[in-house]
């Protein structure tokens, strides 16, 4: 099998079993907000994107080296989920001390004309840690799973852990009304119940080795995970920081809004994470440097078309979208999904150039381009939510991801010379900022929707050979 075979069968298996999982999460969104309202979906929303970077401090990321070594024939594989394992163990015994101290973290607030601070996580630390416990474990095991070779149960454990998560949410939220602590405690369940499948099935027991751990290489495993902490804080920072700042210049209400608008676009990236996750095993495990360049570049195009072939269908249906997975008061999360979409559209370009920085094992190059954006991201949200509100976040966190992008174009072309194809990304960039400007400005129905409508075509038009470009590689198994 071909390396464009393999990426393609790699990326269906994943699809069908990790698509469908992010499918109903999306259908349950209206359930979400209609159990939460706008004040509990914005504490939903802060604390995962918490444990977010939470996860990533206290396992050294080493989730990260798992996958990567994981995959490298050259490594003894029992020895890389030890070491993973025991990482996450020691990592988590040290964060149960530190877990108080999130309380520390506040937001402060008018009430009866006088400033008020409150704790955000006031109630839910010890939530937050068993959140962190179970994530963090499963990720690991979940990862090894995959880079094993055990592609399809990773797949099914993606619907598995979905499905349960689900069942869960029904019997604590609308069964209990427990509401964010029935979130969140469906969550933990949930990714303990994958944690036991996963390792049961995947036979994990087998790959666990107490003593004779190699020092060279948890040296090596460390040396590529731990610059991709500040990596991930960066980049935490990047993507997910502004529901902070929304919640400290505005209201947490806001911040629920946000979250609903950022929801929509997230589609997108559930869709290019599922790639990424067939395309890193690629990136890795490629071989011929004589060839790569031409492969980077043949399956870039191809991802590119998708994106904003995607891109362009959720601007068309956005409203209505928005409208029937939500409550009506998240319906006005539209007018920031529009700059969203082109925010995520940039991120999920940014995770492909940074699989050359994956594949090549130049961390401190991906932790560097993250730290741009991320300081931009920061001065930019300073500056725009005060005096543009949620406009202003979401126009800060396209900027910054629009400029990783750009610093890693450039940088990665010294590693692999990718074509990536600056002309008709330019058109397409353009198109979705005229569809986006279109969202946010014109309330004439008519004109709306064919104004849509006709730049959607258009976007399909220009990317639709590619499309046919990438039947026409895997059938004939070009490379």
């Amino acid at each position: 099998m071909d390396r464009y075979k393999r990426l393609a069968s790699n990326t269906i298996i994943l699809a069908a079993g990790q698509f469908s999982s992010r499918f109903l999460v999306i259908i349950m969104m209206k359930f979400y907000t209609s159990m939460l309202n706008t004040d509990g979906y914005g504490t939903v929303g802060l604390i995962i994107d918490a444990c977010v970077i939470i996860m990533t401090i206290v396992t050294l990321s080493i989730n990260d080296s798992i996958i990567r070594f994981g995959l490298d024939s050259k490594y003894d594989k029992a020895q890389v989920f030890s070491i993973g394992l025991t990482t996450v163990l020691a990592g988590l015994l040290i964060f149960a001390f530190f877990t108080p101290a999130l309380n520390l973290i506040t937001v402060e607030y008018m009430a009866d004309d006088q400033i008020q601070r409150k704790a955000v996580f006031e109630g839910y630390t010890v939530w937050i840690y068993f959140y962190v416990f179970t994530g963090s474990i499963k990720s690991c095991c979940a990862l090894f799973a995959r880079s094993a070779g055990y592609v399809k149960l990773y797949a099914v454990d993606g619907l598995f852990t979905t499905v349960m998560n689900i069942t869960f949410n029904l019997v604590f939220m609308l069964g209990l009304g427990l509401g964010v602590k029935g979130y969140l405690l469906s969550v933990i369940l949930a990714d303990l119940c994958s944690t036991i499948f996963i390792f049961y099935m995947a036979n994990l027991k087998n790959h666990v080795q107490l003593f004779g751990l190699s020092p060279h290489l948890r040296r090596s495993m460390y040396r590529f995970s731990l610059p991709l902490i500040p990596t991930a804080v960066m980049w935490w920072i990047t993507g997910l920081s502004a529901g902070f700042f929304i919640a400290q210049f505005m209201d947490m209400d806001s911040a629920g809004i946000y979250k609903a608008a950022y929801r929509f676009p997230n589609i997108i990236i559930i869709i290019s994470l599922i790639f990424s996750q067939a395309w890193n095993m690629s990136a890795i495990t490629e071989k011929n440097s004589r060839t790569i360049a031409r492969f980077y570049s043949n399956v870039f195009n191809i991802f590119q078309s998708a994106i904003f072939i995607m891109a362009a269908g959720l601007m068309l249906v956005i409203r209505p979208a928005l409208a029937l997975m939500t409550t009506s008061d998240f319906h006005e999360a539209y007018r920031f999904s529009a700059l969203l979409i082109m925010a995520v559209i940039f991120s999920c370009f940014s995770t492909f150039t940074g699989s050359v920085y994956v594949a090549s094992k130049k961390s401190m190059r991906s932790m560097t381009t993250a730290f741009i954006g991320a300081a931009l991201n920061i001065a930019l949200n300073f500056l725009l939510i005060p005096y543009w509100g949620l406009h202003g976040a979401a126009l800060a966190t396209f900027i910054s991801y629009a400029v990783i992008f750009i610093v890693r174009a450039v940088d990665t072309r010294k590693i692999v010379l990718m074509d990536l194809k600056v002309f008709k990304m330019t058109v397409n960039s353009i198109i979705l900022l005229l569809m986006g400007v279109i969202v946010m400005t014109v309330n004439n129905n008519f004109i709306y929707y064919a104004m849509l409508l006709g730049l959607f075509l258009f976007a399909v038009v220009i990317n639709f050979k590619s499309a046919l470009g990438a039947i026409d590689i895997i059938r004939k198994r070009k490379g």
